[in-house]
């Protein structure tokens, strides 16, 4: 199934799961239009290296047309240049993936009055104000012609998953929440809404907390026993595109989906051939207190 024709927009498309998805939307051959707040001459606060032109350089590579759109979607004015640059192109807007996050510095876990209140209200600043004003500014343009795809990238698919933080907690839910909801506001348009989770990841930052790399990341599973269920951000990317790229991908909105069902669904792999399905392992092992050294992670993959 391809993409070629299709325009996307990807926000927080800087690093993470939102630059893996806008490459592989790009791999099936979509337009992609790349925003975040770093770029080779503005560095983002969390002061990180990779850039919104690296991005949009994977998504041209891969075989699609990547364009970086430095922006901060706090800010509506920012916004509306984002929105400005995809009307110029001049083809409307097909896929719009709301992965903006930002939350790195200032997430904390613990009892809510202990932790430092103003980290987690930026927290929530940095994130769902951000998908409310991406929103607010770009679905008039989703929503121009018919059969429009919203992602709303988010954290899990279980609303009785407790994630051990209000703040981070909240936001998770707010965003899967979006798009189960604007299931209903895009109906009459003919758009499909919906909630995507990745797994266990091996971003960058990821890994650099573990200490590994790509190419040796089983290493952490020493550190970590669950990271032997990780999975790469091309995971969910791939599973964006599959999502994408399907004529009858309505069947799906208004629901809360994750990368391992959707590669039950679609049956495409991630980077290394395996197929990663952490949901499996969550209520098989991790939720029902089996000792993670003990499991046969391939059982899972």
């Amino acid at each position: 199934m391809s993409l070629r024709g299709k325009v996307a927009a990807v926000t927080g498309a800087t690093r993470g799961a939102g630059r893996a998805i806008a490459v592989e939307l790009g791999a099936a051959g979509a337009t992609v239009f790349v925003g975040g707040r770093t770029t080779r001459e503005h560095r983002s606060p969390i002061g990180r290296s990779e850039t919104i032109e690296e991005t949009a350089e994977l998504v041209t590579a891969a075989g699609g047309q990547g364009v970086a759109v430095r922006c901060d979607f706090t800010r509506p004015s920012d916004a509306d240049e984002f929105r400005a640059r995809i009307e110029e192109h001049g083809q409307g807007l097909d896929v719009l993936v709301d992965d903006v996050w930002g939350g790195e510095l200032d997430s904390e876990f613990g009892p809510f009055w202990t932790l430092d209140l103003e980290k987690q209200l930026r927290l929530w600043d940095n994130s769902v104000r951000a998908h409310l004003v991406t929103l607010h500014r770009l679905l008039p343009l989703l929503t121009a012609k018919p059969g429009g795809l919203l992602v709303e990238v988010t954290d899990g698919d279980d609303d009785e998953f407790y994630a051990e933080s209000l703040a981070y907690d909240s936001v998770k839910v707010a965003i899967r929440r979006f798009g189960k909801v604007l299931a209903r506001e895009l109906e009459p348009h003919g758009g499909t809404s919906v909630a995507i989770t990745p797994g266990f990841l091996r971003s960058e930052q990821m890994l650099e907390h573990f200490g590994v790399t790509e190419e040796n990341w089983r290493d952490a599973i020493a550190q970590e026993p669950h990271y032997a269920m990780s999975e790469t951000p091309h995971y969910v990317g791939r599973a964006v595109a599959a999502l994408a790229a399907d004529p009858d991908r309505h069947r799906f909105t208004g629901r809360a989906l994750a990368s391992w069902t959707l590669m039950r669904e679609y049956g495409f792999t991630d980077l290394d051939g395996s197929k990663p399905d952490w949901g499996r392992w969550f209520e098989e092992v991790f939720k029902a207190g089996v000792d993670p050294k003990t499991a046969d992670a391939s059982k899972y993959r």
